[in-house]
């Protein structure tokens, strides 16, 4: 089986990965039915699924499809909590982008 990565990324990075499956952590700023908006150093529509119990002002990881107006189609969700250290997840999101030879991108 080949290896497939799910790079993380933040807003910015939202139109390089159309169509393709992304890791996100950012803050749950509203949640509107079936849909939440993150703030992932910009904001991000995710569309949740049904086993998604994210909590606004909360912090959340999404693993997601990126679909070509730019919102994410959320395949899991994880509630972080309020405790999570944003700048470190951008640095982290950062270092994954200038480092690419250290990580699997397809």
């Amino acid at each position: 089986m080949e290896a497939v990565a799910t790079p993380r990324i933040t807003c910015a990075y939202l139109n390089s990965y159309v169509g393709k499956n992304v890791i996100i952590v950012g803050k749950v700023i509203q949640l509107r039915g079936e849909e939440a908006l993150i703030d992932a150093d910009g904001n991000i529509t995710a569309h949740l699924n049904r086993e998604a119990h994210l909590l606004a002002g909360n912090g959340a990881q999404i693993i997601g499809k990126v679909n070509p107006d730019l919102s994410v189609r959320v395949l899991s969700a994880l509630d972080l909590g309020t405790g999570v250290d944003y700048a470190l997840a951008n640095t982290v999101v950062e270092v994954s982008h200038q480092h690419r030879d250290l990580f699997i991108y397809n």
